[in-house]
């Protein structure tokens, strides 16, 4: 939706992106939509009155969070039908690692307008510092914080061929590269942190070397990780591809046994199919 920069706002929801460091990042269009909401849903009012006052507003705010969005919600959604709704996040952009997609699910649901201001998300900024590939990535937010959930979460995605994308906080950030190490072996990885502001830095190595790295001097500030896709995989020798065949045809039709297989090794599914109606005559 495109207004001019001096009109009143339509009724709806605007989804703002703001700073993830450095105010100045704030884009001209956010500070006028932030400017003439009517309200703005925030994750903490302090943060975000210090946005406001760079921009030299004031605007009535209320709290969204994980802890109260599903009484605060249906709120919002009312005063939607007559109001502009802003919606931000404490940096970057909402509804990454925040309930903010639900909030935009019940606005479409109940007919109004959904807009989004785009700008900084701390993600794709440290994927843009990595210096890995960039064709394909995978955002899995926070690991969890639990030893064993989070290596069955990095099991889990192990095999997914795409650059990563973690969050993480400084005290967790050796532990989490230890168990990305082991999990997902010693890929190439980087560490982005206090990205835009004074002291930014992105420290690139393998996920070993950087796990050594803050294993005892854990930054501060806002941290991603970024780790590399894993090489290529072996091509497995025919012996293991009729094992697979062989097991899958136990428990599926012959051209679904095939599919199984062909998508587990990236082989073509005709050859597969084909070896799989000789395995069954034989």
């Amino acid at each position: 939706m495109n207004q001019p920069l001096d009109e009143a706002l339509t009724p709806g929801l605007y989804i703002v992106a703001t700073p993830i460091g450095n105010l100045s990042d704030l884009s001209p269009r956010a500070a006028a939509v932030l400017a003439r909401a009517n309200v703005i849903a925030v994750e903490d009012s302090r943060v975000t009155a210090k946005l406001l006052n760079r921009i030299g507003t004031k605007r009535p705010m209320t709290p969204y969070h994980d802890h109260n969005a599903d009484q605060v919600r249906p709120g919002l959604i009312a005063r939607m039908g007559s109001e502009a709704i802003a919606l931000v996040s404490d940096a970057g952009t909402p509804l990454i690692s925040d309930p903010g997609f639900k909030l935009v699910r019940d606005a479409r649901a109940a007919g109004h307008t959904v807009t989004t201001i785009p700008g900084p998300c701390a993600a794709i900024a440290a994927l843009t510092l990595a210096g890995l590939p960039t064709d394909r990535f995978f955002f899995l937010g926070f690991l969890p914080s639990k030893e064993k959930a989070r290596a069955d979460a990095i099991a889990e995605i192990a095999a997914v061929r795409a650059t990563l994308i973690f969050y993480e906080s400084g005290p967790r950030l050796a532990a989490s590269l230890t168990t990305l190490a082991d999990g997902l072996g010693d890929r190439e990885a980087a560490v982005a942190r206090e990205i835009s502001k004074t002291f930014e830095e992105c420290v690139t190595g393998t996920l070993s070397e950087l796990a050594e790295r803050y294993k005892d001097a854990p930054p501060k500030g806002e941290i991603v990780i970024i780790v590399g896709p894993p090489g290529e995989a072996p091509v497995p020798d025919s012996a293991d591809i009729d094992a697979a065949l062989i097991d899958a045809m136990t428990r599926l039709p012959t051209a679904k046994a095939a599919g199984e297989v062909a998508k587990a090794t990236g082989l073509p599914r005709r050859d597969l199919y084909a070896r799989a109606m000789a395995l069954r005559d034989a």
